[in-house]
């Protein structure tokens, strides 16, 4: 089971904080020191400009490079800007006026969970270095920039877990799916084999009794029938689709006459519907009846093809110049079928 937290209401607390910050530079606008609202209201706008870029709904997980890059912009221009209107030795401190130190923060967490983690320390390192050059390293705590590089440093932590959790997640469920994929298979292996030894049982088991009972002395006819039987059993494996009662029955039959028979299915009918398989066996039983042929070859024809099966009957012919020179008696086509793949409308 998988549990998440919607994507909004991230985004939603998100922009809810970040409003926050402009409330307190809003509020800073009142105290007596800021004579110069003009610095604080830019910074405002810029710090709102980028933070509706960064939460913008739809937007994918990982950051841009120049939404990233106008990120590091704005957070290295708000310090220099607000604090141009600030007195670093004012008693008491500055208050809320310093609230582009949280809202850098806030906009470098965003970065950082966003998957831009050296954009984000480089925005605080630099509010960092520009603190020190403004208030001295007593400002660091006191205006909130530790804090600042601390929601960074948490961000970045839990970033990067999250997205191991992840990758850990997807090889787990990868490894799964080839164990059951593996599993899958060898139960198929084995299924597929008992039903091979099973089916061979049947058909050989009459024959191998008789071998029993006449202590291997077959006669012609017997050891023929072995011949038939051992074809038959091939035929199985390497048939498959081809075959079905009818089939088998005419291949036998066809063999008893003296032909040679080879079946050959090589997956071009697997995708064929019961209706349509039955029809295309059944064609082929009927021009295995009827043929006269010394030799038959039926093969299925890759998908793709309006052809389903081809069926291919040859007849050897004697010619006796070829024979009195030593050379093979030639073969002529007898038949050629090719079956369709779908029925005619």
């Amino acid at each position: 089971m998988k549990i998440g937290v919607p994507r909004v209401l991230i985004v939603a607390l998100a922009a809810v904080f970040s409003g926050y910050h402009l409330v307190l530079a809003g509020y800073s606008l009142t105290f007596p020191y800021a004579d110069q609202p003009g610095a604080v209201l830019a910074g405002m706008l810029l710090y709102a400009v980028v933070t509706t870029a960064v939460l913008w709904p739809g937007a994918e997980t990982r950051m841009p490079i120049w939404l990233a890059s106008f990120s590091i912009g704005v957070a290295v221009a708000l310090p220099p800007l607000i604090t141009s209107v600030l007195d670093p030795a004012r008693p008491g401190g500055n208050g809320y006026a310093t609230w582009y130190v949280a809202a850098i923060g806030t906009l470098m967490t965003i970065t950082a969970v966003r998957l831009r983690p050296g954009f984000a320390w480089a925005g605080i390192i630099f509010l960092v270095v520009q603190t020190l050059f403004w208030s001295g390293p007593g400002a660091l705590g006191t205006i909130g920039v530790i804090g600042s590089a601390s929601w960074v440093g948490v961000a970045h932590i839990l970033t990067n877990t999250l997205a191991k959790a992840t990758r850990d997640s997807e090889r787990f469920a990868h490894a799964e799916r080839e164990a059951t994929e593996w599993q899958a298979a060898q139960e198929a292996h084995l299924n597929e084999r008992q039903f091979r030894l099973g089916q061979t049982s049947v058909m050989a088991l009459p024959m191998l009794r008789t071998i029993r009972s006449s202590g291997g002395d077959l006669t012609a006819s017997q050891r023929a029938e072995c011949l038939h039987l051992e074809a038959a059993i091939r035929d199985e494996i390497r048939g498959r689709k081809l075959l079905n009662d009818a089939v088998r029955e005419q291949v036998m039959l066809a063999r008893r006459r003296g032909t040679i028979v080879t079946l050959l299915d090589e997956g071009g009918i697997d995708e064929l519907v019961d209706a349509e398989l039955d029809r295309v066996l059944g064609r082929l039983a009927l021009a295995l009846r009827e043929t006269t042929a010394d030799r038959v070859i039926a093969r299925t024809v890759p998908e793709g093809s309006e052809v389903a099966v081809t069926v291919v009957g040859l007849r050897s012919v004697d010619d006796e110049s070829v024979t009195l020179l030593g050379g093979e008696p030639d073969d002529e086509v007898e038949l050629w079928l090719e079956i369709p793949r779908n029925s005619a409308p």
